[in-house]
């Protein structure tokens, strides 16, 4: 069966719905739970493809706050140069984006919060994986950082009016989300509920803001279950080409 590693930086986001499409699509899930002290593999030996999931720290973070993330980091380092299927979700699109040579820093225009749509670039027709996506899917936003600068020869696949890099594919099978698929209400009342600032820079209050997200998650399913079974090929594709013919 072809092995994805998950990296889970804080239980706060866990792969939840995200994971269940992973599975029902054929994928073993080796998840590693960074705050309950799992360790990050030195490499990506024996796995076929690389999720990286969000959490409250920052990518600004130096490794004296966050000494979790410098394994992260690493990880993606060697997917990014093997050209392994992976998807970074938010921290981990924002981490992606750092180590691919781009840059991070503090959103210019502040939080971007809840139940929102993006708009698909042009240049993610022909994507595998993002093609097929309708041109201004629903997601759900919780970031206080922005990626103001992709890797160089990153292909920009999605944006939002209040901040451009919101998903991008750098190679050919490695993707940066900065927005959330995975979310079910339960996640998202917990982020609310811990996150006054990021709701403070919305029009809404924490019931409407949870009410929202649970208007579009049956919509994110429907968006967003596809491409998993879509990303999860790559996965099969990579693990198939590992295990070499026979």
């Amino acid at each position: 069966m072809a092995r994805l590693l998950v990296i889970v930086p804080s239980d706060t986001d866990p792969p939840a719905r995200l994971g269940g499409w992973l599975r029902a699509a054929g994928l073993e899930l080796d998840e590693r739970h960074l705050s309950l002290g799992e360790p990050v593999p030195a490499d990506l030996t024996g796995h076929d493809g690389l999720l990286v999931l969000g959490g409250p720290q920052s990518s600004l973070d130096p490794a004296d706050v966050s000494p979790e993330l410098v394994g992260v980091r690493h990880l993606l380092a060697q997917a990014l140069a093997a050209d392994l299927p992976t998807l970074a979700i938010c921290l981990g699109a924002q981490l992606l984006a750092q180590v691919g040579g781009g840059s991070t820093r503090v959103g210019v225009d502040g939080p971007e919060v809840g139940a929102a749509l993006v708009a698909k670039r042009d240049a993610a027709d022909g994507d595998p994986v993002f093609g097929p996506v309708p041109l201004s899917p629903d997601v759900i936003e919780w970031h206080h950082d922005e990626i103001d600068r992709l890797p160089a020869g990153a292909t920009l696949l999605a944006s939002s009016p209040a901040y451009r890099n919101q998903a991008y594919r750098v190679g050919r099978q490695v993707y940066g989300l900065q927005f959330h698929i995975e979310t079910d209400e339960a996640m998202v009342r917990g982020w609310a509920e811990t996150d006054p600032v990021g709701v403070a820079s919305t029009p809404f209050d924490v019931e409407t803001i949870c009410a929202r997200a649970g208007d579009v998650h049956p919509d994110l399913e429907e968006v967003w279950a596809p491409f998993a079974e879509r990303f999860a090929g790559l996965v099969h594709a990579q693990a198939a080409g590992r295990s070499g013919p026979g």
